[in-house]
């Protein structure tokens, strides 16, 4: 058994340094204020905090915003309305807003090399729709238009518009299935995207469990899309964007990156060349979380060609955007322009690659066989578990994370047999290969000590399971040893 007590600190807290007196003085001004008309919120957004401290964040699509990051968010911003793009507004009054937008999007465009740099989706499935609904302008709408000698659908006639309209519909999408790693906004039939498009999807080599670029030309070429998404949620190895671009050139479509879990990997220069989405690429989503580590909301990068679409997002398929918000996004992506950004994202892949290594030397098995970028897919069905009881029996011992499918996964995308696990949240804590070996011991423990529970069918449950009486006590002494050296947002009182 690792002793923690000997285990060096590897590294010091990630998080930029701030002034925490000051921000202890406005977060209990705000809770002050908040609890006097409704202290129920003031007191879940305290528990919130202490449940976050006290836990260990193994999602791998959560992380802990910085506290400049998150004050930006609650400011007299979200009261205004400003449909419309930066200079052209439906609302008077917009020009702080513009301040706010053109600023969010400068740091986007120098931060990951774009041409243009759209801060208005509310999330990551905005992004999505946004970029998708650009496409089909750029790529449908547009040549319709010409054809016509319309300047825009208004001056159509009804027949003309019909046949638009049967246009959209007839298009394809090509994208990573849910169960491979990628997104369910990737052509998922039961989501949006799927019934957008008629969708296919490629897989991985069920040898290597790697992406197979000739398979996935031989399926572009044989299904003609109108776009090919690259990109993945639990997929823990990387991808080739420049062979993947060569694919989308070759049959006419569409090159799509939806970078939501790896932003901050680009973000921080250590996806580059062929790795990095951004040069390759026509359109790139992102979230503004996840390993990017701001707020909660999203971004649609473009190349010129794609911009004047992208910059209908609003009001093609988004409300009015959330100033503060983008005014949050705008702090977040100045952060992660600084070196010390660069060194926490390379932080996350050293430490997902110890982690990796470490549950391996006790035994787990992991999708692919390891990882380099920021996620582990753990497979439990050798441990005769499924995701969900996996998931719910860690949750017991304070150890958060998220059941996921893993490759032709025989219990579905509900009850799955893996479970993912991610390092960005705990390296922004300050852990490092140390820590997160003590936590690749915990979590086999908790793994090995816990059995399936049978139905009162006789058949094997899904869902329930016994955790051995002492493992959740012994788990959460251990953790709690761990996160008390690496306190989150230090020094901050409520």
């Amino acid at each position: 058994m690792t002793n923690i007590a000997e285990a060096p600190n590897s590294t010091a807290d990630a998080l930029p340094e701030v002034d925490v007196a000051k921000a202890g003085e406005a977060y209990r001004a705000m809770l002050s204020v908040i609890g006097a008309v409704e202290p129920r919120i003031a007191d879940a957004i305290r528990a919130e905090l202490t449940d976050q401290r006290g836990s260990l964040k193994l999602i791998a699509s959560e992380n802990y915003a910085s506290l400049p990051t998150l004050l930006t968010m609650g400011n007299w911003l979200s009261d205004k309305y400003a449909e419309g793009t930066i200079g052209h507004r439906f609302y008077a009054g917009c020009q702080n807003v513009d301040t706010v937008e053109a600023t969010a999007a400068e740091h986007a465009r120098e931060l990951f090399g774009a041409e243009y740099a759209y801060a208005q989706p509310h999330s990551g499935i905005d992004a999505n729709l946004t970029a998708f609904w650009a496409i089909l302008a750029h790529r449908v709408e547009q040549p319709a238009l010409a054809e016509q000698g319309a300047k825009n659908v208004n001056e159509l006639d009804e027949g003309a518009w019909e046949a638009l309209r049967k246009q959209f519909g007839d298009q394809r999408m090509l994208g990573m299935s849910l169960d491979a790693g990628g997104h369910l906004t990737h052509g998922f039939r039961p989501n949006i995207s799927g019934k957008m498009f008629h969708q296919r999807s490629y897989g991985t080599n069920p040898q290597t469990q790697l992406v197979d670029y000739d398979e996935v030309a031989r399926l572009a070429r044989e299904f003609r899309p109108l776009v090919l998404i690259a990109g993945y949620s639990a997929y823990p190895r990387r991808i080739d964007f420049a062979r993947m671009r060569e694919i989308a050139d070759e049959v006419g479509a569409t090159f799509m990156v939806d970078m939501a879990h790896f932003a901050g990997l680009v973000a921080g220069k250590l996806f580059t060349g062929d790795e990095d989405p951004v040069p390759h690429a026509h359109v790139v989503t992102t979230t503004t979380h996840k390993s990017l580590r701001g707020p909660r909301g999203g971004l649609v990068l473009a190349t010129e060609e794609y911009a004047p679409s992208v910059d209908r997002g609003c009001p093609l398929v988004l409300g009015g955007p959330l100033s503060n918000m983008m005014a949050a996004k705008a702090v977040a992506l100045a952060e992660a322009r600084s070196q010390a950004f660069r060194d926490y994202a390379h932080a996350v892949a050293d430490n997902a690659q110890s982690f990796a290594e470490s549950l391996i030397r006790r035994g787990a098995t992991l999708v692919t066989g390891g990882t380099d970028n920021h996620l582990v897919l753990l497979d439990v069905s050798g441990l005769g578990l499924t995701g969900r009881q996996a998931e719910s029996a860690l949750l017991d011992a304070g150890i958060v994370t998220n059941r996921n499918a893993v490759p032709n996964d025989p219990n579905g995308a509900w009850y799955t047999s893996g479970v993912r696990l991610g390092t960005p949240a705990l390296t922004s804590r300050g852990f490092g290969a140390d820590e997160f070996d003590v936590t690749a011991e915990m979590i086999m423990d908790v793994l090995a000590n816990t059995t399936p529970v049978t139905a009162s069918t006789g058949k094997p449950g899904k869902a329930k399971y016994d955790l051995a009486d002492g493992v959740a006590e012994r788990t959460h002494a251990r953790s709690a040893e761990l996160l008390d050296r690496h306190p989150l947002y230090p020094g901050l009182e409520l």
